[in-house]
């Protein structure tokens, strides 16, 4: 009878958290608009600093919080930490004008919300897989799949609204995080999984003795957080400040991204039952090279549209394949492979955040321009899963 509440809790959470995350990248445009908040480049993606930070912490230390803590406590505070992040991003709008303190109330609220993704999604990553053990891949396939449903929706509800009556939307989300949070709290959120346990050292300790194979599946999610990111994050501010393009219509390319994404991650766990998953992990960065070069290119609305949709399809299965075969190769080490990689993909995310900004403003290249060099990360990425893919003498 209680995983009749707890499942729905725990995958609605899951949709929730998707739609957290792409709040702010989706209101770009009236972040760094002169007549909504006025933020330079370089203070939009400071913006996402402490979210960051937060969620590296935690997502690093994510094995470590659910054995001392447990998985519905980790959960709680996760969700807990999502509804302050939210709360604060809608009592932003009421400062809408005033630099200091609707500055200062947006970066606590990434504060807050880089917290709650990385303490929310480790416990998650968790319980879907423990609720249904038989089926641990289709599960853990489906809380993704409603995580990128979320990321999708987002744009579409933040375009719609708009203006300073866009403050609803985050206020909307927090509501319902608080909710599931109440109902959640009466829960167990009881698992039969085996109890994992630590590597001397702690959370992080084990790092130290990491093969150099295994730093390359750390670095390759660096840069597909780099590049995931050029998408995510500045997309509505290369389509709307650049090419001129409506905030709806700019939105909508936004929405094809992460709906690609999602999209991509159902066909890849469908082809994976017909062809190798390294297959599949080879492709991807291929394609995401060819967005690379195509995306500047887009000459109008709908081809905009088309191309992030393309680029979404080129992202989406790369960092659960990235985990999973991580995890196959190193299964000593696998209990804290997802949060490890999912802290480096913070620090990509990171990374393209914040170098974008102070990049742009200098006026020295258009974020077209940008589009266009990370061609060269995506063909490092290239070869970076040939190299991982490769069957060893032996193998």
């Amino acid at each position: 009878m209680a995983r009749r509440v707890e499942v729905p809790v725990a995958y609605l959470a899951g949709l929730a958290q998707g739609f957290a995350l792409v709040v702010l990248p989706a209101a770009s445009g009236l972040l760094t608009s002169p007549h909504g908040y006025g933020f330079t480049g370089v203070e939009y993606g400071a913006l996402f600093v402490p979210m960051v930070a937060a969620a590296i912490a935690a997502s690093a230390g994510g094995g470590l919080l659910a054995l001392r803590w447990g998985l519905k406590r980790l959960f709680l505070i996760g969700v807990l930490l999502d509804v302050v992040a939210m709360g604060l991003v809608a009592l932003s709008a009421a400062f809408m004008g005033m630099h200091v303190p609707s500055y200062a109330t947006l970066i606590v609220g990434t504060l807050a919300l880089g917290g709650g993704f990385g303490a929310a999604l480790a416990a998650l990553n968790s319980l879907a897989p423990g609720f249904f053990p038989e089926h641990s891949e289709t599960a853990l396939t489906a809380l993704h799949t409603l995580l990128g449903t979320g990321t999708a929706l987002a744009p579409i509800f933040v375009s719609v609204a708009g203006g300073r009556g866009w403050w609803w939307i985050p206020a909307l989300v927090a509501g319902i995080l608080l909710l599931l949070g109440l109902v959640g709290s009466t829960q167990s959120f009881k698992i039969d999984a085996p109890t994992p346990s630590l590597p001397s050292g702690g959370a992080f300790g084990f790092l130290r003795g990491l093969s150099d194979r295994l730093w390359v599946f750390i670095a390759l999610v660096v840069l597909y957080g780099i590049s995931e990111t050029l998408y995510g994050n500045w997309a509505i501010l290369y389509l709307h400040g650049e090419r001129g393009f409506s905030v709806r219509e700019a939105g909508l390319a936004l929405a094809a991204f992460w709906a690609m994404v999602t999209v991509g991650r159902l066909l890849a766990a469908i082809a994976a039952v017909w062809c190798p998953p390294r297959w599949i992990y080879r492709g991807l960065p291929v394609l995401l090279l060819i967005a690379f070069l195509v995306v500047p290119h887009a000459a109008t609305p709908a081809t905009a549209i088309a191309g992030f949709g393309f680029a979404g399809l080129a992202c989406s299965a790369f960092l659960p394949l990235s985990v999973g075969l991580a995890e196959e190769q190193f299964p000593h080490v696998a209990e804290l492979m997802a949060g490890e990689l999912m802290a480096a993909y913070m620090i990509g995310y990171g990374v393209a955040s914040f170098a974008v900004g102070p990049i742009v403003d200098s006026g020295w290249i258009g974020l077209g321009s940008i589009y266009s060099g990370a061609g060269v990360v995506a063909a490092a990425m290239i070869a970076m899963v040939f190299l991982l893919t490769r069957r060893r003498p032996g193998a």
